[in-house]
């Protein structure tokens, strides 16, 4: 376990990412619970990386989700609806990740989803250079129709009791604190149980943030 502050953690991530000997884009998984930090510490990364040079693409899963009808038809507050009818991984593989992979041709979108309308959009199609870096946050990256696509694997780390608090601080000025608590407790935390359960995502990743104290944080490496 190393100890630091955030520009210590920042730094060890950036060096981390150089060090990912490929012939193609590197591509960066930030995973996490809802709440924990992740897409902080991403965008945060990426703002060191492009500092130092890296032409950075910057995406997240939340613009991979499927449309509020089939997201929903285990029922608004199913966890199992959660994890697996939420996101459309076949989309994320074919249209980001496999051609910024080995072989690809780096022509990629970096959204199938907008949330303004519900609805699947096309984006136009952009070209990566080749020593680009795809930071991408987001929820449940170590399933295993994602986990060999990335290239350096990170995991934010907290206590899920403290995700509620932050989400009911993040999100007091949409939803109340009773409704916040509700999708957390009978949605989004079992969720997360169950992929912890069957996913043993920490077993799965590079570095393992843990990120309690955000301006204080702890990591891990880890040896897969």
């Amino acid at each position: 376990m190393e100890y630091g502050t955030r520009d210590d953690l920042l730094r060890h991530l950036a060096e981390a990412v150089g060090a990912v000997p490929a012939g193609h884009p590197t591509r960066v998984a930030v995973d996490g619970p809802p709440a924990a930090g992740k897409t902080t510490l991403a965008d945060e990364l990426a703002g060191v990386l492009r500092a130092r040079g890296r032409h950075v693409i910057r995406a997240t899963v939340d613009d991979f989700l499927v449309p509020r009808e089939r997201r929903y038809a285990r029922g608004e507050f199913s966890a199992e609806g959660c994890y697996l009818d939420a996101h459309d991984h076949g989309a994320l593989n074919r249209v980001l990740l496999d051609p910024l992979g080995p072989g690809g041709d780096r022509r990629f979108r970096h959204a199938v989803y907008d949330h303004a309308t519900d609805a699947v959009p096309s984006p136009p199609v952009r070209t990566a250079p080749a020593d680009a870096v795809l930071v991408f946050d987001g929820v449940f990256l170590m399933r295993p129709e994602l986990v060999d696509r990335w290239d350096l694997r990170v995991l934010v780390s907290v206590a899920l009791d403290r995700t509620v608090e932050r989400a009911v601080t993040r999100e007091r000025r949409v939803s109340s604190r009773a409704e916040v608590e509700r999708r957390w407790r009978e949605r989004y935390l079992p969720a997360q149980q169950l992929y912890f359960t069957t996913v043993r995502p920490s077993d799965r990743v590079d570095v393992v943030v843990h990120n309690d104290e955000p301006q204080r944080p702890a990591w891990q490496i880890r040896r897969r």
